[in-house]
């Protein structure tokens, strides 16, 4: 968790980022706590030493025995009474300790939701076309891309299959970024899918996320919502050698999410679903905001550059504190544009935690002098079905054929249109 020494040096910072960040938290309680565990901790301390001169008093002094082992029964007793007291209050302490969020950088702008991210920049032309577009709906469905019946019987609302050229469209956009990132010497990892409640406190979507996870009660085990988990959480107590950072991965995996809080949204097409695949970039740099932020406009280009490849207009948004995570200080969000939502809309998410998640997990760097936390920083690369849209909607044609932009083409035989007679 957040460094204790910090928050008891800064409460004020940590009181504001509790209020921009909407945590539900009293810091004036947990100090309260705090202070109560250290004085708790204390009497323990010095309840336990008195115990133990007691008892090497009794083989010293056997004429006082009876009068010693009396005297240590009492305090025995105290003992007891202070270490309860202290297990209950430290549960309280740790409880709370796990809702204090990271501080957000100078600069994050300050806000409630997304309305109020702030744009940076728009990269790409919208193009203005003189017929009626189709949504990504029709498209997919005239071309046999996708089946929501048949997977909507067998799985319930939010659920779809891929199908056909459908599957070939979204494997060739996963494995251009797969293969442009590997280029870029990130190694490619397929973590684990289902991990434990630490890897998911670890990384900081528990608590707090707990409603947007599938649990298997049976097993004590969760289903991620993003390769980030596994990858991360794989490195627990690890300690690396300063030569060897920073440690960029590339984590392919199906990820999932129970979408609570969104019933009634997008319950329509490929934008909000349970079940989805995702490309993700992963990076532990040193202990240093420098290095940080070199390394977070490098995972933010990579995103970029991809969309460009792809041929899509986009804009990018710093992402203000009341739609930033727990743990995250520094957030950038690109959003590509949706012809049928007549908007820009998230596709990829960019994070820098610093140490917020290598404290919770133990992951460590050795210099010269002592051992550090490293930092930690992710961004999506490709996340489908939901670029489909986007995609789809922005390389049709009239006749509902889909151009293919000239990177994509090696992965789908060379093909540069889809046409109705490919499906």
């Amino acid at each position: 968790m957040i460094d204790i020494e910090k928050l008891r040096k800064d409460p004020d910072a940590y009181r504001h980022a509790i209020k921009t960040k909407r945590v539900p938290l009293e810091l004036d309680q947990l100090l309260a706590l705090d202070e109560n565990r250290r004085d708790l901790s204390g009497e323990v301390d010095k309840l336990r030493e008195q115990r133990n001169k007691l008892s090497d008093l009794v083989a010293a002094e056997p004429k006082r025995r009876d009068e010693l082992i009396a005297d240590s029964r009492t305090i025995g007793k105290t003992l007891t009474e202070r270490e309860a007291q202290f297990r209950e209050v430290d549960g309280e302490y740790n409880r709370l300790m796990a809702l204090v969020p990271g501080l957000p950088c100078a600069g994050v702008p300050e806000g409630e939701t997304d309305q109020d991210n702030v744009e940076i920049r728009k990269v790409g032309v919208i193009a203005k076309r003189h017929f009626k577009e189709r949504d990504h709906l029709e498209l997919a469905t005239m071309h046999n891309m996708v089946d929501f019946e048949g997977a909507r019987n067998a799985a319930g609302s939010r659920a779809y299959a891929l199908m056909g050229e459908g599957v070939l469209l979204e494997m060739a956009l996963m494995r251009l970024a797969l293969d442009y990132l590997v280029t870029k010497g990130y190694v490619p990892v397929v973590p684990p899918l289902l991990v434990k409640e630490q890897a998911m406190f670890g990384t900081g979507y528990f608590p707090l996320g707990e409603d947007n996870a599938y649990e298997l009660e049976k097993d004590n085990l969760y289903l991620t919502g993003t390769s980030e988990v596994g990858v991360v959480s794989m490195h627990a107590n690890r300690t690396f050698q300063l030569s060897e950072l920073p440690k960029r991965f590339v984590g392919i995996s199906t990820c999932f999410r129970r979408e609570a809080g969104s019933a009634g949204r997008d319950t329509k097409g490929l934008y909000r679903v349970h079940q989805f695949q995702k490309i993700e970039q992963v990076v532990f740099c040193e202990n240093d905001h420098t290095v940080s932020e070199r390394e977070h406009y490098l995972l933010l280009d990579n995103a970029e550059t991809l969309l460009q490849m792809l041929e899509l207009p986009y804009r990018v948004v710093a992402v203000c504190t009341g739609d930033m995570g727990l743990g995250q200080a520094l957030k950038h969000d690109i959003e590509t544009w949706m012809p049928s939502r007549e908007a820009y809309c998230e596709t990829h998410s960019c994070s820098s935690f610093f140490d917020f998640q290598s404290r919770r997990l133990g992951i460590r760097y050795r210099d010269e002098k002592q051992k550090n936390y490293v930092f930690t920083l992710n961004n999506t690369a490709i996340a489908s079905p939901r670029i489909l849209i986007p995609f789809l909607e922005n390389h049709q044609n009239e006749d509902g054929s889909i151009n293919i932009p000239t990177a994509l083409r090696p992965y789908l035989g060379g093909r540069n249109i889809l046409t109705m007679s490919d499906k």
